[in-house]
């Protein structure tokens, strides 16, 4: 009888033994050396690059924004059981395919678009890496965190956490109607995309630690709609205690023609495109299907759906907000290119001469013309060329990134490193044949009868990307050459030197000071980066001047 007693009470002892082993083994089994992440809704498996980089992809942060949840903020992740795989983009959000330029490597489009994809060198969780979280850009209708000029693979050899996130674009990321207002806890609508980019946010609190990030060493960045996104998330009481520092790339949402709308004008934007589709209520709108919403707003004399001034993620207009200091006070890193738009907005099919140029601003200025040409003169046909290249560019997006940059100096109690990116692309490989550059990044392809387009005289718009992350190698169009490696190198070992310090500054790097002061220094980035004084604050200057009449 003392036999049976004895096995009893070992096989006592050894269940509790056991069941620690168990525990231990799916510990070792959900670390991140066996390309495992516990998040706050499961277990995640993603895969390793052959650099030793882990890669998370498609990680859904907020419910399917879907049926009764079409144009309302970004819900919960429902928890899952066992082990999620994350080796894949998850689908990109709802757009048309506006720039032929852009490259995919999500799966489809769909309205069930709201994932995220991080790339970590961290051996294990107890890391506390810092952390970068990057918007896309795309004019608020077109983008992806799949982008492989985005890809944080690069990023992540350098010692860093990096995250892009998808956001709701167009009709699905900026509808407001008066129903929307209506049903809102908030009482405002619109804004969905600012919105999922701020759960996104949250959740990068909660789970990057998971990855071997920081929560507290989190810089938020974008460029073109994604830099507009940093400067709105940065002005928004939602958001703006969830990240350490802010980088901008070409955009902002001060003073600049995206907006945001009044809400009642956003409102009867709304229900003028819900009369249109013979959408009579809210509920109607949302029984139709994606593709059909999707396929009107493309319709000629469809407004844009801009960002709205909703009263909750905006409280006020975001120039008011910095003006009074009450945005984000964390370092930002902030500038523009030498090209953002090029001549022919202004001029159309004119050639740059003074007389053109002159008659372009006079139509667009008014009796105001003969003081705008004083701060861009031109007396020849090619400062002519170069005055209209750089109203363009103002007019498009160089103003206001300036206004982002001036007003946070003057209010945001940090540092601001402002740069001037000036290096032009290099010629496209042969195999790209007659192809032009498309404003969203990439190239268009034109007939081989069309005429063959002049080489960029400076850096157009979105031509830094690439560059700041460290992704030239994962563009096949142009023939890069080891001076677009060496540039590459060094804006990048600026962004990361930011990213891990708030500061850009670093070893065997040209010193960057703080923009302060009227003279305010600016890093010219080019083959050869160097500091130069605000040649052209005169001219922001004054069109601030004019915004604000």
């Amino acid at each position: 009888m003392k036999l049976p007693l004895i096995l009893m009470l070992l096989s006592v002892q050894l269940v509790p033994l056991a069941e620690a082993q168990t525990k231990a083994k799916t510990a070792s089994a959900s670390g991140l050396a066996a390309n495992r992440a516990q998040v706050t809704t499961g277990l995640l498996e993603g895969t390793t690059a052959a650099s030793g980089v882990h890669e998370f992809k498609g990680v859904p942060f907020a419910a399917p924004p879907v049926g009764n949840l079409r144009w309302k903020a970004p819900q919960p992740v429902q928890k899952w059981t066992g082990v999620r795989q994350a080796k894949q983009f998850g689908p990109r959000a709802m757009q048309l395919p506006l720039f032929g330029d852009m490259n995919f490597r999500s799966n489809g489009v769909s309205e069930d678009c709201l994932y995220l994809n991080v790339w970590t060198p961290a051996k294990s969780s107890q890391e506390k890496l810092p952390v970068l979280v990057y918007f896309y850009g795309g004019g608020f209708v077109a983008g992806d965190g799949s982008e492989p000029r985005y890809d944080g693979e690069s990023m992540a050899k350098r010692g860093i956490v990096a995250v892009t996130v998808n956001y709701r674009l167009g009709i699905f990321g900026f509808l407001a109607h008066p129903e929307l207002s209506q049903e809102s806890p908030n009482k405002a609508s619109g804004n969905y995309g600012f919105l999922d980019q701020s759960a996104a946010l949250r959740w990068v609190q909660q789970n990057i630690a998971a990855f071997g990030g920081d929560p507290k060493r989190v810089t938020i960045a974008g460029e073109s709609a994604g830099s507009m996104s940093v400067s709105a998330q940065m002005a928004s009481p939602l958001s703006r205690t969830l990240f350490a520092g802010a980088i901008g790339e070409s955009g902002s949402m001060l003073n600049t023609g995206f907006g945001p709308l009044p809400l009642t004008e956003g409102e009867k934007n709304g229900v003028a495109f819900a009369t249109s589709l013979g959408a009579s209520s809210l509920a109607a709108l949302r029984a139709m299907p994606a593709q059909q919403l999707l396929e009107a707003t493309g319709k000629p004399g469809i407004p844009r759906f801009a960002p709205t001034l909703d009263g909750y993620f905006f409280t006020e207009m975001p120039t008011a907000t910095f003006a009074a200091g009450k945005q984000a006070h964390v370092p930002l890193l902030v500038g523009w290119n030498s090209q953002e738009m090029g001549y022919q907005a202004l001029l159309g099919q004119e050639a740059p001469t003074p007389e053109s140029f002159r008659q372009a601003v006079t139509k667009l200025y008014g009796d105001k013309a003969e003081e705008v040409l004083k701060q861009y003169p031109a007396t020849t046909a090619q400062e002519a060329e170069q005055a209209a290249t750089d109203l363009a560019g103002d007019r498009f997006i160089a103003y206001s990134t300036w206004k982002w940059a001036d007003a946070h100096s003057q209010t945001g109690g940090q540092p601001v490193y402002r740069y001037y990116y000036a290096r032009p692309r290099p010629a496209m490989t042969p195999e790209m044949g007659n192809a032009t550059a498309g404003l969203a990044g990439g190239v268009v392809k034109q007939p081989a009868s069309a005429p063959k387009a002049p080489p960029a005289k400076g850096a157009v718009h979105s031509a830094e990307i690439e560059y700041a992350l460290g992704n030239l190698a994962t563009n096949k169009v142009y023939a890069w050459t080891p001076d677009d490696y060496n540039v590459s190198d060094t804006m990048q070992r600026y962004f990361a030197n930011f990213i891990k310090t708030g500061n850009p500054n670093g070893s065997g790097l040209p010193n960057w000071p703080v923009a302060t002061g009227a003279q305010a220094p600016v890093l010219h980035i080019d083959v050869t980066t160097r500091v130069v004084p605000d040649s052209h604050r005169a001219r922001y200057e004054y069109l601030d001047k004019l915004a604000t009449k």
